[in-house]
């Protein structure tokens, strides 16, 4: 063997021995595909302090199914991250623990056709997006009527189109803020509070911190809804 063949060996053997070490130190697993993706790359990301963190790549090229690996320390939300052939970014969020998560999706509707199968507060995220999707279009029938009646002049018809769109904003909050308190002993009560019924009562969002079990105020979202009830104090 020549000596730049032994030089190639062992480039080669270092790459797979820090592939698999990488690998083997990790304590959470995302796979799964891409059906109709043929090349590309795909991440697995984070939300950092000023910014998205990379925390694992892959490259597809002939072959859809994905595999990538990293640390975390607790239940947290992670994106599986792909750019199409339109140049935008597309994510999908998802709720990870440590163990094995599984996402399989299209390329054509990335986002919307995502299976995700993994941890139980992820199970969580779908039993509670299920009804917020519902009152999610709903607002937006309403939002097009509202832009219909505009249009025909019809003030009458869309100020009661309105008061139909602020009631449906309304039982999402409501929705949102029972469903946290009925889950206090999962990280995905404090995660609703700061995300999705952020602009809710004050009142409210101390109710849900104050309801958390011990564990969930220990947890990262438990510890950032406690900074934002703390500033609520000094308002």
């Amino acid at each position: 063997m020549t000596k730049l063949n032994k030089a190639i060996s062992l480039i080669i053997l270092s790459v797979l021995a820090i592939s698999c070490g990488k690998e083997s130190d990790a304590n959470f697993t995302l796979r799964g595909s891409v059906k109709g993706l043929k090349k590309g790359v795909v991440y697995l990301q984070k939300d950092g302090d000023s910014s998205i963190v990379d925390l694992d790549s892959m490259t597809i090229n002939g072959q859809n199914e994905f595999m990538l690996h990293t640390n975390i320390e607790e239940p947290i939300i992670l994106y599986l991250k792909m750019f199409k052939n339109d140049g935008a970014e597309h994510y999908i969020p998802f709720f990870a623990d440590k163990g094995v998560t599984e996402i399989n999706t299209t390329l054509k509707n990335f986002n919307y056709d995502s299976e995700i199968k993994g941890s139980k507060q992820q199970e969580l995220l779908d039993d509670y997006l299920k009804i917020i999707t519902k009152y999610n279009n709903q607002n937006l029938d309403f939002i097009e009527q509202k832009f219909l009646a505009l249009k025909a002049q019809d003030s009458i018809a869309a100020d009661s189109l309105s008061n139909l769109a602020n009631t449906i904003v309304k039982r999402k909050y409501a929705y949102t803020i029972q469903f946290a308190i009925n889950n206090r002993d999962s990280e995905i009560s404090p995660y609703l509070a700061l995300f999705e019924a952020r602009k809710a009562n004050p009142i409210f969002i101390d109710s849900i911190y104050n309801n958390l079990t011990p564990r969930i105020k220990n947890s990262f979202y438990g510890k950032k809804l406690a900074e934002v009830v703390a500033s609520h104090k000094t308002e």
